[in-house]
């Protein structure tokens, strides 16, 4: 169905990303996510069963790989040294990078990609508060899981409360397992460095970092395997829903613009405070311009004097004379 346009309006450009704008919604976005996630904590016991019920239907189809990558990770410590500050500090630092790198040199792509992370990241939210979900690491050590965190905190900056800084763990919600945005934000990261990256390395840690994430998740006994699962398919309900979320917040940017009386992108106000169209009435060109393969005037008025009978018989066609 055609879009119509309104009379004397131009359709410009959507108006010009500023990362003075951008940080703030972004910082608003996360703490709103951090807030809910804190507040969802649901019951512990309710929490537990969850959990136990996701272990019972992986085991019965053979997926609980978490077990024996926990038991390596709990063995070697070269290995669970690494996925510990792997798990700690990653998460927080590859994402943002990936959003500054989207906002600088992919300006284009970077509108629809940080859409896409902030609507899966509320679906997350949504996953916290209907099914709270206890991690391996806090079931009962009958289940045969080690919290590799706890086990390892001496090396960093964390207790035996999940990532959080020591003496913090009361500020992070421990039951918020499923889904694993750990492995929905690395996915996430994959895709727009194959997408966008142009060297081959960018190309190989768009498929490392989110596998790497996945299994240090599971041997950390942070999440389960369907945890990780969940954590994609959250993603890609989230790439499903972009388009209409973007269209919606460009459709409330305009209602507010309008209310608030700002002028639309590409129109400009007359004296009246109405839009004036950006092209003249008539279609003419001011004293300055110039139509491509226009002659130049002669005369200082810019208008050149018609021309007389005479001149006009001599130009004539010989066939019309």
């Amino acid at each position: 169905m055609p879009q119509t346009e309104t009379p004397g309006i131009e359709a410009g450009p959507r108006p010009r990303l500023r990362w003075w704008t951008e940080l703030p919604l972004i910082l608003l976005v996360y703490a709103c996510y951090s807030a809910g996630r804190l507040l969802a904590r649901g019951d512990v016991s309710s929490a537990v069963d969850h959990g136990l019920t996701i272990l019972r239907v992986e085991k019965f189809l053979y997926i609980n790989a978490e077990h024996p990558l926990n038991r390596l990770f709990t063995r070697e410590a070269w290995i669970g040294v690494p996925a510990d500050f792997w798990y700690a500090s990653l998460h927080y630092l590859v994402t943002p990078v990936i959003l500054v790198w989207l906002f600088r040199s992919r300006t284009v792509h970077y509108r629809v990609a940080r859409t896409w992370l902030m609507t899966s990241t509320f679906i997350g939210l949504i996953g916290f508060t209907l099914l709270p979900t206890c991690p391996p690491r806090l079931l009962s050590s009958g289940h045969g899981f080690v919290d590799t965190m706890a086990q390892y905190s001496s090396y960093g900056w964390w207790g035996g409360e999940a990532s959080a800084p020591r003496g913090m763990g009361g500020m992070t919600n421990q039951y918020a397992a499923m889904p694993s945005l750990h492995v929905g934000w690395a996915l996430w990261c994959g895709v727009m460095l194959w997408k966008y990256g142009r060297t081959r390395t960018a190309k190989v840690a768009a498929v490392v970092y989110p596998l790497v994430t996945t299994i240090v998740v599971m041997g950390t006994a942070n999440h389960y395997f369907l945890d990780a699962v969940a954590g994609a398919a959250v993603m890609g309900v989230g790439l499903l829903l972009t388009p209409y979320v973007t269209r919606y917040a460009q459709r409330a940017a305009e209602r507010l613009r309008e209310r608030f009386g700002a002028p639309v992108a590409g129109v400009a106000a007359n004296s009246q405070g109405a839009p004036a169209s950006i092209v003249s009435g008539g279609c003419q060109t001011s004293a300055s311009e110039h139509i491509p393969r226009q002659r130049e005037s002669q005369f200082a008025g810019g208008a050149e004097p018609s021309a007389s009978p005479k001149d006009a018989g001599e130009e004539a066609p010989a066939a019309a004379r």
